[in-house]
């Protein structure tokens, strides 16, 4: 056991000492790295250009979906020739607070690929017949599917129910959007200004990677960071009918401003998943929770506010109503200083493991790297430290006073209202 701890001690502070402080290039764009020795290296560009930020529906959407297509030094065949030359990867994502460009490339091919990220951002072209012939047919695939999921439809309306703009515009277009490939080009020359974009690097040196940034968007133009609307929660309810054989319903609560780490433990809280296989925890709501059912806890914290609460599945409508109850029961009751020991070292844990994976520290650092605040992994651990019993039932408290965002997708006949769960 001894070893063990000291085992945790030592890698806890290989990962503290990795981190690099943030620096400002000059060209004004925030650069911060993490090199732990790895034989890959990658760099991600991560610009406030979320659904959150879009000039009008569906956009944001479609801007993740033209990147890697042409730009004015490489068409879209050329970008992807160059990247499996050098046996990369790159990928695009899009969150409601921003657009993720990242590529991924063995330790030594950084100037090639930062030049790659670089040139969808200085030199897009945005070419009509791109868009209707790769663009378009992604974006409504994408729309469909989402559309066929009930867990990703329950979220989306939640979000809209919950924020209702800003935050509340969903990540993806209708399946026969109205926006221009003028609407596009207007976005991305909104977006694509020094102060909305940060890059992060993993498994390349600090220096090096600021250099690359400075040589790749030196002429790039300067701008304030993007200013999106002060977040409002609302709250309410919705049921969506859809013939899709899992019965959802998600429970949620929000609050604004930054998020706080005993919300964070709040939702461990809550989480019924077990950590050792096989076993189904000892979660008062795993416990209540009927076979073939499943509940997850949903934390979605964002620069000025935050979604916590439970999303529950199942075939069987009733059984989902017996796990929903129990969900609001833990939800009300009082947190125990064992139970929020428990919360806090899931919390921690699940901070620090991601730290530990490339998504995950995109994921850590984005908005604290804009906001100037302390990126290390120290500050996100230290963080848990203060947290008791009391600060977990007050911030529970506290969401529990605001209207609740209730969705329901499937049968609307059979699942319950929010009423009849206690709500």
């Amino acid at each position: 056991m001894l070893r063990t701890s000291t085992t945790t001690v030592r890698n806890s502070t290989r990962l503290v000492r990795s981190f690099a402080t943030v620096v400002d290039s000059t060209s004004g764009v925030k650069v911060a790295a993490i090199d732990n020795g790895q034989p890959t290296s990658a760099v991600t560009f991560l610009v406030k250009a979320g659904s959150r930020f879009e000039n009008k529906p569906g956009v944001a959407h479609a801007l993740k979906n033209f990147a890697f297509k042409s730009t004015n030094t490489r068409s879209a065949l050329g970008t992807v020739r160059e990247s499996e030359l050098h046996g990369g990867v790159l990928t695009s994502s899009l969150s409601r607070e921003h657009l993720a460009l990242t590529a991924e490339f063995l330790r030594g091919d950084e100037e090639c690929f930062v030049d790659v990220l670089a040139s969808f951002i200085t030199g897009a072209r945005f070419a009509r017949h791109e868009l209707n012939e790769l663009v378009l047919p992604v974006v409504e695939a994408d729309s469909i599917a989402a559309s066929n999921d009930p867990a990703t439809k329950a979220l989306e309306v939640a979000h809209t129910i919950a924020f209702r703009h800003g935050l509340g515009a969903s990540l993806f277009a209708v399946q026969h959007p109205s926006f221009t490939i003028d609407d596009i080009k207007a976005f991305a020359a909104s977006a694509f200004s020094s102060g909305n974009i940060a890059v992060i690097g993993t498994g390349i040196d600090q220096a090096k990677l600021s250099k690359l940034v400075e040589k790749s968007l030196g002429k790039i133009p300067s701008s304030s960071s993007a200013a999106a609307s002060s977040t409002k929660y609302y709250g309410g309810q919705t049921r969506v009918e859809s013939s899709s054989p899992l019965q959802t319903v998600f429970i949620g609560f929000g609050t604004t401003g930054a998020p706080l780490s005993d919300l964070a433990a709040l939702a461990s809280h809550i989480s019924p998943e077990s950590h050792v296989k096989w076993s189904k925890g000892i979660s008062p709501i795993s416990e209540a929770t009927p076979a073939g059912t499943s509940v997850q806890a949903v934390y979605l914290p964002y620069s000025d506010a935050t979604l916590l609460g439970v999303l529950i599945q199942g075939e069987n409508a009733a059984d989902v109503k017996t796990a929903a109850q129990a969900a609001v029961k833990v939800l009300k009751s009082r947190v125990s200083e064992t139970d929020a020991k428990k919360a806090v070292a899931k919390a921690k844990f699940r901070a620090a493991s991601e730290a530990d994976s490339r998504d995950g520290v995109v994921s850590l650092l984005g908005n604290k790297i804009f906001s100037g605040a302390d990126a290390s992994v120290e500050a996100a651990l230290s963080s848990f430290d203060a947290i008791s019993s009391s600060s977990i039932s007050s911030a529970a408290s506290t969401l529990l006073k605001a209207k609740p965002t209730y969705v329901v997708v499937g049968d609307i006949a059979a699942l319950p209202y929010a009423d009849e769960l206690g709500l």
